[in-house]
């Protein structure tokens, strides 16, 4: 049986090594090829023009003039949290109400109100279920191409481009299954309302 002087600097040692390994080693090699073959990914995919920064292809904004195009619904609050300099910093969250509850019925009643308004070319057309609920994290970048579709009307209306140039704009950041298999086609709303100010163009 060995004694406990023999046992303690094995077990320092092997503490001491693989945290080097563990803490050290590995997440240098795993920072390093994240910069060297993911940079753009591996910074928060931040959109970024002519040095200017405006946001992160990964994290929702929240549109709402018709100009344009318009994103999951968003659950704000800017009252909670404050940053270093007592400024307001915007956080949101997921819905926490009952699909069966009546509150949750009326929001959605509101919401869908609100989309046929800003639609009438759409009479009768059914409104995709994203534009009038939130997503799980309450901070999807993305919405469904029928989602974008349906707002290309309102959106050539009131920006003065034509209906096939929306529609270009909406095709170009439209991003394909994984592997072709997986998922669905999803529209990238910040980069379409880019696009559309003529700030991205690419």
């Amino acid at each position: 049986m060995k004694t406990i002087k023999e046992v303690v600097p094995r077990a320092i040692a092997f503490f001491l090594m693989m945290t080097l390994l563990c803490g050290g080693l590995y997440t240098l090699v795993v920072t390093g090829a994240g910069q060297l073959l993911f940079h753009d990914k591996a910074n928060g995919s931040i959109v970024e023009v002519d040095g200017k920064k405006y946001g992160s292809a990964l994290l929702a904004q929240q549109f709402t003039d018709t100009g344009h195009l318009w994103g999951r619904i968003m659950n704000i609050d800017t009252e909670t949290f404050t940053d270093e300099d007592g400024n307001p910093v915007m956080y949101a969250w997921a819905s926490n109400l009952s699909p069966a509850s009546e509150e949750y019925k009326e929001l959605i009643a509101e919401r869908v109100l609100k989309i046929q308004e800003a639609h009438p070319d759409k009479a009768g057309v059914p409104i995709p279920e994203d534009l009038v609920t939130c997503s799980g994290s309450g901070l999807d970048p993305h919405i469904s191409v029928a989602a974008a579709e349906y707002q290309i009307q309102r959106i050539a209306r009131n920006t003065g481009r034509s209906v096939d140039e929306v529609q270009a704009i909406i095709d170009r950041y439209t991003t394909g299954r994984f592997l072709g298999i997986f998922g669905e086609p999803t529209v990238n709303v910040l980069k379409v309302n880019l696009a559309l100010d003529g700030i991205l163009t690419e």
